[in-house]
């Protein structure tokens, strides 16, 4: 009953070598593992930004007259989201602009 499992481990041994058979293939690896980087880091860019400009926004609304009576729940909910959606982009991209450069020097000096 060990066949299926060692035809597993072959298969699976045989397709991560496969994986990294040439060039243009590492660079498609590389690319993708540097979008997963920029996306995880935005998002906690973004949960981080919910929170900072949450707690000051439902404060504010509850304590000041103008906000009271100006800031209904729509507007509420576009300020948060929109400091969200901010930090989640600005970080992702910074972050996957980063890692690409990392990236170009490091194929730069195993070609020099």
């Amino acid at each position: 009953m060990g066949f299926p499992s060692e035809m597993r481990d072959a298969w699976a041994n045989r397709r991560k070598s496969i994986l990294i058979a040439s060039p243009e293939e590492e660079r498609i690896l590389n690319a993708k593992r540097c979008q997963e980087e920029g996306v995880r880091a935005g998002l906690k860019a973004a949960s981080i930004a919910c929170v900072v400009s949450a707690v000051p926004t439902l404060i504010g609304v509850r304590v000041i007259p103008w906000a009271k009576a100006n800031l209904n729940y729509t507007a509420q909910a576009l300020i948060i989201s929109a400091a969200s959606i901010s930090a989640y982009f600005i970080v992702a991209d910074k972050t996957i602009l980063e890692s690409a450069r990392k990236n170009s020097f490091e194929n730069y000096k195993k070609e020099a």
